[in-house]
């Protein structure tokens, strides 16, 4: 039978006091800790994701683990910096990025662009229930950097919006949606989507931007009455 976390914890931080007694020391590898902890794999690594909640630990793939804290000059992957995300850095960021996207497509789409941009603001207001108008918002604002042509532009909204996939952002989504009616928020945030196309349409960058800064805002003040 294997032994406890609990156990193997308590264990593991005497190890770590012992073998790694400075910070910024490198812990012996996961086999070798094993052979002295006596437990698995899993476990351990169940260990290590409480230790480093704490601070006590940083991983770094393919270098190991050290005691402490991270150090802040060390690069932390793309995908924990989306985990790490809250749904108001989400939308800090989205404001002062997106605008920015809008303009950009206001420079370069053509009819189909504005076609297409239409057809996805006729989907969100289509939209049968809050799941729905979220993939057609989030298809809208995928297709205006799209409209870019700008593989890094649309690159960074697509990753942008797998933020919107955490639970973090959907409980917080769930509790604005309840603020709002659902007719209310589909007719407000596609007649908002109507006036980014419009702005393209007519190749205004600085009203393409403005109204995109004052959509998200729209979003980001019903989130905060939402947290409220």
């Amino acid at each position: 039978m294997g032994r406890r976390v609990h156990e193997v914890l308590a264990d593991l931080r005497q190890v770590i006091k012992q073998l790694a007694p400075v910070s910024g020391d490198r812990l012996p590898p996961e086999r070798e800790l094993r052979g002295i902890l006596g437990c698995s794999r899993e476990t351990l690594r169940t260990c290590y994701a409480t230790l480093e909640n704490e601070g006590k630990i940083w991983r770094h793939v393919g270098q190991g683990t050290f005691r402490g804290r991270r150090p802040v000059h060390m690069p932390v992957r793309d995908t924990l910096l989306v985990e790490g995300a809250t749904p108001p850095d989400l939308m800090y960021a989205r404001i002062i990025l997106e605008p920015q996207v809008a303009a950009e497509a206001a420079m370069k789409a053509d009819a189909s662009d504005i076609v297409h941009l239409r057809k996805k603001v006729a989907e969100g207001r289509a939209a049968s229930d809050r799941a729905a108008c979220e993939l057609a918002d989030d298809a809208f604002h995928r297709a205006i950097a799209e409209t870019t042509r700008n593989p890094v532009l649309i690159g960074f909204l697509t990753y942008l919006s797998g933020t919107r996939r955490r639970v973090a952002w959907q409980r917080q989504w769930d509790r604005t949606y309840r603020e709002i009616a659902a007719d209310e928020f589909q007719t407000i945030h596609s007649d908002q989507h109507d006036l980014v196309v419009d702005a393209i349409s007519a190749a205004d960058t600085i009203a393409a931007a403005s109204a995109m800064k004052e959509h998200l805002e729209t979003i980001q003040a019903a989130m905060r009455k939402g947290r409220g």
